[in-house]
Order: C-alpha cells, then structure tokens, then sequence
C-alpha cells in the first residue's frame, strides 16, 4: 500500500518538475596536460572573434588556435604547458584553469581519454531513486 502512494506522489510530482538535467564531475588530476592542449571557448566561433577576445582580455594571449574539430569548433591550447604537461606558470595560472573542472556544470562536458575525472549524468530518475 505505501508502494502504491509513494508512485502516485512522484507521479503527481512529476508534472510539476520539469525534466532537467545537470552533470556532476568527480575524480583527480592526473597531469597529463591534455586539457590544457584542447580546448573549447563555447562563446568563440571565429579567429576573429578570437583576437577580439585576446585584445579586451590579454591574460588570454597565452593562448593559441590549435585547429578545429570535426564540427568546426575552434580548439585552443595553452603555450605555457610544459612537455611534461605541468604549467610553467602555475602560480600565475588564470581563475579558469585553477577551477578547471568546475563540480558542477550546466551542459554536457566531454573530457581527454585517460583523465582522471569523471562526468556523471544525473537525471530527474536519479532524484527520485534517493
């Protein structure tokens, strides 16, 4: 019987929630380097605008256009990244880099193969199973 009531709560909860999802990182640096080598701007989608970007902000100039991924996507890396994949400027690294990656994340996040992090999709399901 509580079974029964339970369902039917979460069905009527249902209709009030929209179905959202967000995603959380978990896991540990291995310091590779990777993510400082490719990476995305999502609100820079030309080499101009990417200029413009480094004229108003020039912390970004120690970065450079790699190339483009197989949607088009501009892929930038850091010129600070040693070979060893360690920054050579860490102790002046930008707020970006030091938060890298954020815990919690509003869109789909892809990450190198072998990083030490992990990004873990939670549905409104999840939710509800706890």
């Amino acid at each position: 019987m509580f079974d029964f009531l339970f369902v039917i709560i979460n069905e009527i909860r249902s209709y009030f929630v929209p179905e959202k999802v967000t995603y959380e990182i978990t896991g540990e640096c291995k310091k590779c380097g990777k993510c400082c080598n490719y990476m995305y701007s999502y609100d820079t989608y030309t080499e101009k605008e990417f200029k413009i970007m480094q004229f108003l902000f020039p912390a970004y100039r120690r970065f450079y256009i790699k190339g483009k991924d197989e949607d088009g996507n501009l892929i930038f890396a850091c010129k600070l990244v040693t070979k060893e994949g360690l920054c050579s400027d860490y102790e002046h690294r930008l707020a970006m880099c030091r938060k890298y990656p954020a815990k919690k994340i509003s869109y789909p996040g892809k990450l190198h193969e072998g990083c030490g992090y992990k990004v873990i999709i939670k549905s409104f399901d999840d939710y509800l199973k706890k």
